[in-house]
């Protein structure tokens, strides 16, 4: 979840300090025009920055436990109305099923806290949805709209899902409906995407046009994948098995009775199935309407001693993997070595420290969270070769200040060598991985949750 520290957090964090560590704004020198990335989410947490800061809470961990407690907060928006959506449309029993599989599933409070569009955006969905179940009042419609089109904006994608909504009530010829929807996903959308694209670059609509235009250019070409199964599977797994399959059997099942919410949601899965960029993370937006209709439509199936027995098995099943699981991911602490790393640093006092990401051991070496270490104007470079000599300065400004050591191979002789330059080096922090992390690591090396050792230098530039 490499966004949930460096897309949001790193942007908005640099802006209330003064600077553009993204050069996201136009007035960069280095940027280019817009990249693609909607304002809506990096902004409010820029101005829930601002605020804290001007209460004079700057510390990064301080400002990050308010910031996941307020995701944590929200989050309990899905749970609640997530037992409220089930409960107009089915059983209380199906509804108190739904309610404990929303608090309680393994990587829902993981999820929850996160800074990922994907997740931040559910809230608003979720009660966005539950207003068009009401269906009290016509109002309602342009509140629903209003709501998923502020989900829309924190993340373009799920327009799609808005517009399998408006598709079931322009077919069904619910005109009312239709347009006060419609236009509560409009007027939420021109305001943050045309209204503030135009205060920021002059033209309405020009971060969507980037990124329509990057994703038509070269996002087909990032991270290819061929599993055309890919979403269904991850879904049916994170339900965990064998309750995955039967929730997957009733999300097929609830279609024709639930197809104000079965349209939206399969349209969404179909449409990351067939786009070429496939992340498992873009389909956990929808997470909770696959677990609704999963319980909801399994429960259509004809009653018989069968089918209960299996319902019975995997429901038991479920929980015996289900608590170890959650245990461990609620208190996950992710991308921990590299967090814990730049925290170190943390008013030492140095401006525009120098580092060298020193990873000879291992060939590679992982971005670092500035946000952590409040120093956004820090020179951060590399020295991956083996064949490389300890170090290059060529002048008196790159001297560094820190090492960051990363991985455990050969780290005693790579100690040594810059020991021979700087006999000064002194040991600041040893920065272990989480169990997540390794956990991650081996399954799939590409998860860069590295070893770091920190070292300073004590050079004088």
């Amino acid at each position: 979840m490499h966004d949930d520290h460096f897309l949001i957090i790193e942007s908005a964090g640099s802006w209330v300090d003064g600077f553009d560590y993204n050069h996201w704004l136009p007035s960069h020198p280095y940027n280019s025009g817009p990249e693609g990335h909607s304002f809506t989410y990096v902004g409010i947490n820029y101005y829930y920055f601002l605020m804290l800061k001007s209460f004079g809470i700057a510390d990064p961990k301080v400002l990050m436990i308010f910031n996941r407690l307020l995701h944590a907060a929200l989050s309990m928006i899905v749970v609640i109305y997530g037992i409220k959506i089930t409960l107009k449309i089915s059983t209380v029993q199906n509804a108190k099923i739904v309610g404990w599989l929303l608090a309680l599933l393994w990587i829902t409070p993981f999820l929850a806290v996160r800074n990922l569009v994907e997740t931040a955006s559910i809230p608003f969905l979720v009660l966005g949805v539950w207003l068009i179940i009401r269906e009290s009042k016509k109002i309602d419609f342009l509140w629903a709209g209003m709501l998923i089109g502020l989900a829309v904006s924190f993340r373009y994608q799920i327009g799609v899902f808005a517009l399998g909504i408006a598709a079931i009530y322009f077919f069904q010829q619910k005109w009312k409906a239709f347009l006060f929807f419609c236009s509560g996903v409009l007027i939420l959308f021109i305001f943050t995407q045309g209204f503030i694209d135009y205060l920021i670059w002059k033209r309405p609509f020009a971060e969507l046009e980037a990124y329509v235009t990057y994703n038509l250019n070269q996002g087909t070409e990032y991270l290819p994948n061929q599993n055309y199964l890919m979403y269904f599977l991850v879904l049916i797994g994170v339900m965990l098995v064998p309750l995955g399959f039967l929730l997957f059997a009733g999300f097929i099942k609830s279609w024709r009775k639930h197809m104000i919410l079965f349209v939206p949601t399969v349209v969404f899965i179909l449409f990351h199935t067939f786009y070429p960029n496939r992340q498992e993370r873009f389909v956990l937006s929808i997470l909770p309407f696959f677990i609704i209709l999963g319980v909801i439509g399994f429960s259509l199936f004809k009653a018989s001693v069968n089918r209960d027995k299996i319902w019975r098995f995997s429901w038991i099943a479920f929980w015996i993997i289900n608590i170890p699981m959650l245990l461990v991911a609620s208190v996950t602490y992710s991308k921990k070595s590299r967090v814990e790393a730049m925290y170190s640093i943390h008013n030492d006092g140095i401006k525009k420290e120098v580092i060298i990401m020193e990873g000879s051991g291992g060939g590679s070496v992982s971005m670092l969270p500035r946000f952590y270490s409040g120093e956004w104007q820090s020179v951060i470079y590399d020295r991956t070769s083996k064949e490389q000599p300890p170090i290059e300065v060529h002048e008196p400004a790159m001297v560094p200040d820190y090492i960051f050591f990363f991985e455990e191979t050969n780290l005693e002789k790579r100690i040594a060598e810059y020991k021979t330059i700087f006999p000064d080096l002194k040991l600041v922090k040893k920065c272990n991985p989480s169990l997540i992390d390794q956990l991650l690591r081996y399954l799939n090396p590409k998860n860069s949750n590295e070893y770091i050792e920190v070292w300073k230098t004590n050079a004088q530039r």
